[in-house]
Order: C-alpha cells, then sequence, then structure tokens
C-alpha cells in the first residue's frame, strides 16, 4: 500500500486507498495467475467503465485467479512517487505491477496511449515488449490489451505482447486458462505466444512483419510462426448466457457515473458513416427484458445505487423497451430510483418515452442531428428529418424543459459552408419551436445548447479512407459558425479544440511507425492528452519533428482505395466492400435504410449472435 504520508500530500487520496465495498481480495498462495486491470486514466473515469466491472468480476469468479485494480496516478501523485522511488500498485493487495502474470490495459480513446508507457515506466518495466525479453512465464507480466482502440492497435503494437480484438467475456479467460496450464510445465513467453495466436481474437504483433513502400504506405504484412492471415474478431453470440456482475466495487470518492449501468444490448442498425462503434460492435445482440430486470434488481440490493442508466449505442432501438421500462418501473418508482435513457434518437422519441424518463433529469435533453442540413445528413447515412429533430424537441419542451442540447459534427466529408448555415438555421428554429409550444415552462426563457466536435476518419468505417480538415480548416468553420450564432442569446455555443482532434485522427490511422513518436513523448514527460490543461499541442509538434513523422500523412491525407491499411489484417465481420459501397454512396449523398428495414450485405451476419435483427446465413 502507498504509505500515508505519501497520500496525506496529495489531492483526493481515495483514488488510491483501496479498500471498498466489492472489492476482491483472496490469499496469494491460493492463486496460479494475478491480473493486474490497469486503466490509462484517473480512479473516477475508470471506475465508471462498465467493460472493467464486467472483466474484474468475471475474472474473479475464477478460484485460481486474482484479478486487481490499477489507475493512473494524477500528476501530483506521480511526482511524489517519483521523489519517494515509489512504483505503481494496485488498489487490492499493494503489489507492484511488476510481480503479476498479466498486466492488462483497455484502450478505450486513442489519447490514452501516453499514459500507457507512463504507467509502464512507473512500474518499472520496460516498454516494448523486445525489451522485455524472453522469459520463463510468472518471472515477467504479460503485457495485454483490449477495447475499441485495439482495432487498429499498431501504434502501440511494440508495447504490447497480446492484444484481443473483440470482446472479452469468453476471450479472457481462455488465455488466462492457457497460461496456467504452459506455466506449471515451465514454458517461455515466446511459446505461450504462439499457442496464443492460435485462439480466436487474439493478435500478437510480434508474430507480424511490416514492410513498407518508398511513399510510406504499407507493402505488405507478413504473418510468422505459424500465426493466421486474418485476426478474426471475438464476439459473446448470447448475450443472456454472458457474464453479468451481481455487484460492484463501491468507490469511496464520486466517479465520473455513479450509478447502475445495464447493458442492453451489442451493436446498432443505424450503420452512421462516420461512427467506428456502430461497425466494430456488430452484429446486433439483444438481452431480454426479464434478465435485465432481474440483473437491475440484483445491482440495487448490493449497491444502494438511485439511477439505473439502460447503456446501449441507441436505446429506443431496444426492441423489447417498452416491455423493459415497465418491468423496471413497477419497482425502481417506489425505491426512488431513477431510470436514465442517455442515448436516444430524435426520430424515436415521442410522448410516450418522455413520459418514461420525465423523473430523470430536471435539465434539458440531448440530440444529435450530426449535421445541419438533409443532403449532408443523407450523406453521412444519419437518417433523420428536420421535422424529426424538431418535434422532439416539442416533446421535451412540452414536457417542460426548457433546455435542449444539439450535437454537431464539423469537418465531416462533402461538407460546404451551406451545411454550416443550416447549423445555425436549425439552431435557431429549435429556440423558435420552444415559445409556439403549447405547455412550454411559462415565465422562462429557452437555452439550445450546440457542442460542436470535429470528424475524425476512424477504421472500419466507411470515412476510414477520407482525409480530416486541417486544423486551419477546423478553426476557420468553428469562427464562421460562432459568427453565426454570437448575436442570438438563447444560444450557448461549445466546440471540441482542433487540435486536439488532430492528434486523435494521427493515431486512428497510425502505423507501427508512430511507436518512436509514443517513445520520444514517454521520455518527455507527456501524458493525459485528453485532459485540456494538460494537453500540449506544441510539444508533439516537436516530438513529430524529431522522431521524423509526417502528420498530415495520417490525419490530413485521403487513403487511395487498394491501399494496405494498418487494419486490414483484422477481419470484424463488416467486409471491406460493404465500406467502400457505403463510401460511395455517401459521396453521393445517398443514405442507406437500416438493417431492420433489409440487410444491406455488410458481413456481420457471418459472427452469428442470439435475439438479432442480423441472423447467421
Amino acid at each position: 500500500m502507498y504509505p500515508s504520508s505519501l497520500l496525506r500530500s496529495v489531492e483526493k487520496p481515495g483514488r488510491y486507498t483501496g479498500g471498498e465495498y466489492g472489492q476482491v481480495i483472496k490469499q496469494k498462495d491460493g492463486v496460479v495467475a494475478r491480473v493486474a486491470f490497469c486503466f490509462p486514466d484517473i480512479y473516477e473515469i475508470g471506475m465508471s467503465n462498465l467493460g472493467v466491472r464486467i472483466l474484474y468480476g468475471l475474472l474473479n469468479e475464477m478460484e485460481d485467479v486474482w484479478c486487481e485494480r490499477a489507475f493512473a496516478p494524477w500528476v501530483d501523485m506521480e511526482a511524489e512517487m517519483r521523489k519517494r522511488g515509489i512504483r505503481l500498485s494496485t488498489l487490492e493487495s499493494g503489489d507492484e505491477l511488476s510481480v503479476f502474470d498479466f498486466v492488462a490495459f483497455t484502450l478505450q480513446y486513442e489519447l490514452s496511449y501516453t499514459n500507457v508507457l507512463n504507467m509502464l515506466n512507473l512500474a518499472g518495466l520496460p516498454l516494448t515488449s523486445a525489451e522485455r525479453g524472453d522469459f520463463a512465464l510468472g518471472s515477467t507480466p504479460i503485457v495485454i490489451g483490449g477495447g475499441p482502440c485495439v482495432y487498429n492497435a499498431e501504434p502501440v503494437a511494440d508495447f504490447f505482447d497480446l492484444l484481443l480484438i473483440g470482446e472479452g467475456e469468453e476471450a479472457l479467460p481462455e488465455l488466462v486458462r492457457l497460461y496456467i496450464d504452459m506455466k506449471k510445465s515451465g514454458a517461455k513467453k515466446s511459446e505461450f505466444l504462439r499457442e496464443a495466436a492460435k485462439l480466436e481474437g487474439w493478435y500478437v504483433p510480434s508474430l507480424y512483419e511490416v514492410e513498407y513502400n518508398a511513399d510510406g504506405t504499407i507493402a505488405a504484412v507478413t504473418p510468422k510462426e505459424g500465426a493466421p492471415a486474418k485476426i478474426k474478431k471475438r464476439i459473446v453470440t448470447d448475450l443472456d448466457k454472458a457474464y453479468f456482475p451481481e455487484k460492484f466495487v463501491m468507490p469511496y470518492i464520486e466517479t465520473v457515473h455513479d450509478r447502475i449501468m445495464l447493458e442492453v444490448f451489442r451493436g446498432c442498425i443505424r450503420g452512421c458513416r462516420f461512427c467506428q462503434a456502430g461497425m466494430i460492435y456488430r452484429p446486433v445482440r439483444e438481452k431480454s427484458p426479464e434478465l435485465l430486470d432481474k440483473q437491475a434488481r440484483k445491482l440495487f440490493e448490493n449497491t444502494g445505487y438511485n439511477e439505473i442508466s439502460l447503456s446501449s449505442l441507441s436505446i429506443s432501438d431496444y426492441t423489447c423497451l417498452r416491455e423493459l421500462t415497465e418491468q423496471l418501473l413497477s419497482w425502481t418508482e417506489a425505491h426512488k430510483i431513477n431510470l436514465s435513457l442517455p442515448s436516444l434518437r430524435a426520430d424515436s422519441f415521442n410522448d410516450e418515452l418522455m413520459a418514461r424518463i420525465s423523473s430523470v433529469r430536471s435539465s434539458g435533453l440531448t440530440f444529435a442531428p450530426e449535421a445541419g442540413t438533409p443532403r449532408l445528413r443523407d450523406a453521412i447515412n444519419k437518417n433523420i428529418t428536420e421535422e424529426e429533430i424538431l418535434s422532439a424537441c416539442r416533446t421535451a419542451f412540452a414536457a417542460g424543459k426548457n433546455s435542449v442540447k444539439l450535437y454537431f459534427m464539423i469537418g465531416l466529408p462533402t461538407e460546404t459552408y451551406e451545411d454550416l448555415d443550416g447549423i445555425a438555421e436549425l439552431t435557431q428554429k429549435a429556440v423558435d419551436e420552444y415559445y409556439r409550444t403549447p405547455g412550454r415552462p411559462k415565465g422562462r426563457d429557452v437555452t439550445v445548447t450546440i457542442s460542436v466536435a470535429s470528424f475524425v476518419p476512424k477504421p472500419f468505417t466507411p470515412f476510414q479512407w477520407c482525409a480530416q480538415d486541417t486544423i486551419d480548416t477546423l478553426r476557420e468553420k468553428q469562427a464562421y459558425l460562432a459568427e453565426k450564432l454570437k448575436h442570438n442569446r438563447k444560444v450557448r455555443y461549445n466546440w471540441h479544440e482542433a487540435k486536439v482532434s488532430f492528434l486523435e485522427a494521427v493515431f486512428a490511422r497510425g502505423n507501427r511507425r508512430l511507436s518512436k513518436a509514443l517513445i520520444e513523448a514517454n521520455r518527455r514527460g507527456v501524458r493525459f492528452d485528453s485532459w485540456d490543461e494538460l494537453f500540449d499541442y506544441e510539444a508533439w509538434m516537436d516530438i513529430f519533428k524529431t522522431v521524423g513523422i509526417d502528420t498530415a500523412f495520417y490525419a490530413n491525407r485521403e487513403i487511395g482505395k487498394d491501399e494496405v491499411m494498418p487494419w486490414d489484417i483484422f477481419d470484424i465481420g463488416v467486409s471491406k466492400s460493404f465500406l467502400r459501397r457505403e463510401y460511395e454512396r455517401a459521396m453521393r449523398s445517398e443514405p442507406s435504410k437500416n438493417c431492420r428495414e433489409g440487410c444491406l450485405g455488410c458481413g456481420a451476419n457471418r459472427l452469428g449472435g442470439e435475439r438479432t435483427c442480423c441472423p447467421r446465413l
């Protein structure tokens, strides 16, 4: 455990003490494999992540396995640790990461990569897999990773021994069981990695050789030592049979999401062309309402949380939403538990849904038109009309809300300044809608908040070939929109820093050559890039210059149709040919129907799944 003198010298010592209700403590001599589950950001964010909660509980269900937690220490804690020569430890046992069998990272966003390296450094572990060498299992940790960023893990591939493509509820126990068996036989890391590469979903970067063309594009990716040419995404086909914890570790301090999170379904039927999650989480698989109600009751008994959030990419697309909410409301209202439906689509928002969430929020609701004109919404396949957006606002206003939030993106492929004008015009129409809505709150003004993000081209989307706008262009568009809105006191305008989105794009479409930039960033003490107060764009530009990286090559370049992409070695179910067809339709501003209206042949039905609109063919 960290010494009390250290904890007294930092803010929020509760981040580092452990000892929470619900944590799992085991006898060290009773386990064969120990896993340090690391979230590369602060405690408050990591403790809000549902995936961490699921896998923590799952691994600890295995009698001979002990999974513990570690989070990135904030800058004050890190400074004290380095000054005192204290290494990064887990919260449960207080043991240093270096004594574990696995050090496992979840990669939720690209701007956490520097935190991964910093945590390895704080643990006293060499950064790269090659530097850690070939060792007998149990003497040095195997470094593994998973999460959405792993779908293009190449910028961090050199730092990991193993990476999981897909879902971990079945794949992770399989890997740990293989490790235990091979550890008992005295195997070495290299032997274990060769066997692990045979398990579905597991990617061993060291078993793939990347060749480059003279222009920096990839010539070929060649597997070695029997590794598969394509790594197939791992999924859980039946979510009703998947592990889900009956209790959570209860933090002592406030976290980002202090509530019960119920995962209602995985995947998305919509096919928005900018959205990575809507593609990589296919096929759609639903949980039954009976199981969800049972899980909610059990979690309430074991946690006492006063809010239940129904988690999915688009909750209104759940086929049994009415049945589920009725079951939940039958007992949550008596316990004064709020029911939250956070991912609502404007075209599915109506009086019935408004009534179901009326007890949840006293503030406004958020809808995401994404684009300001019908043409651009067709290009990105948002499949939502202006009337549906305004109708959703009307419903909220009639129910007593006096604020709504509209989420847009700028820099989208095919965007023109007329589309930016459309954002301002749609925002004004939302304001006007408030004053013409019968039953609106009397004597209260309306606030329409618009939040504008910059488009980032992501792997496994129809827009993966597209260039990101330059920083200067994005800033010009932000300023143009600000000028359009500046005289409207009913409108609040927020935007994301273009420089941050640019760095995200570099790493989202990067290859292994970016590892040298990350190593240099670690040497200079760069971390917490997703935090405004610590993000240093000039430092990053100097890093890229020092290591000879042309950032425009990754972020601001259109990728050729037949170019080998760093992520082409992964089979996620959704085919490259489907993504290209959707790209071409986008260029013509042609929308595509959603999955329930008819199959478009994306390919995800090859993976199977229960309770889905995407049956296996």
